[in-house]
């Protein structure tokens, strides 16, 4: 016991019971923080933020806290950290790094809680930013046309400096999506161009009034720039037959449902003329009789 007591004593010891004692009220103040955002916040998106703002202040009041009373030499925190940082420099390489890209993904935005983004071999809706990994919602893989696959991944973040990103929705939130639709030869190519466009402008023309507005506040940022935003269809020549792509605007989590929409909407308007074929590759026998 006298032991003891003489530990607890000496300076280590103290600095010991002050740090248990700094690491005891900051968890008591997050969970009491925890309670009231539980409570007194409704919405999901302010809930969430508040809660991850209000931890990362924590965490650096801890560290700075325990860290000026086990380095009282030190004249000021600057000197602390810049210590700190180039003893953990080598040992926590990964760990460093990670911290360095989550400065970056909250200082500079290139994607935010909500974003569909696709960055190296991933791709998702961003559903969580921590200070060492953001989580995807993922979308693609086994599934078509971008839809969810039900899997969680959680992603350093070092992986901002070294891959490629791509946001579906910052800025203009609008992609092009394409249906290739191949007729026969002998199809009337016309009259199927026409129908295809009625159903292109019926299912998307109303998004280009709104993209046309999106893309004046990106091109103050971005050199975007495209003279035409309502719906098209292409016309080309394949060995099977006459290829008519349509191709228009749609919102990046509506782009299977539209495609369903427009596919259906095909199938039933060229039922009702005989003289529009879907083509399909065939192969022609020729049998010589001896």
């Amino acid at each position: 016991m006298e032991l003891l007591n003489s530990f607890f004593t000496s300076f280590y010891g103290k600095k010991i019971l002050f740090s248990l004692g700094i690491i005891i009220i900051l968890y008591i103040i997050r969970k009491i923080n925890y309670i009231i955002v539980i409570e007194k916040i409704e919405d999901s998106k302010s809930k969430y933020y508040w809660n991850k703002t209000s931890n990362y202040l924590l965490i650096l009041i801890g560290i700075l806290s325990i860290g000026r009373l086990w380095f009282v030499g030190f004249q000021s925190i600057s000197t602390f950290l810049g210590l700190f940082s180039a003893g953990l420099a080598i040992s926590l390489r990964e760990i460093i790094t990670n911290f360095a890209g989550w400065l970056y993904i909250i200082s500079k935005k290139p994607f935010v809680i909500g974003d569909r983004i696709e960055i190296g071999k991933f791709a998702g809706d961003v559903i969580d930013i921590s200070v060492l990994n953001f989580t995807i919602l993922e979308i693609g893989n086994w599934v078509n046309a971008d839809q969810s696959t039900g899997r969680i991944i959680h992603i350093p973040n070092g992986i901002i400096f070294n891959q490629n990103l791509a946001n579906y929705t910052k800025d203009f939130k609008f992609i092009w999506n394409e249906i290739p639709i191949l007729i026969t030869f002998d199809s009337n190519w016309k009259k199927a161009k026409g129908i295809l466009l009625d159903i292109a402008k019926k299912h998307a023309e109303h998004l280009s009034k709104e993209a046309e507005e999106k893309l004046k506040k990106a091109a103050a940022k971005y050199m975007i720039y495209y003279k035409k935003l309502t719906p098209i269809v292409y016309t080309s020549v394949k060995d099977s037959g006459i290829l008519l792509t349509i191709r228009y605007l749609c919102q990046p989590r509506k782009r299977r449902g539209s495609s369903h929409e427009i596919w259906e909407e095909i199938l039933e308007e060229f039922s009702k003329h005989s003289d529009i074929n879907f083509a399909y590759p065939t192969q022609t026998i020729h049998i010589e009789k001896n």
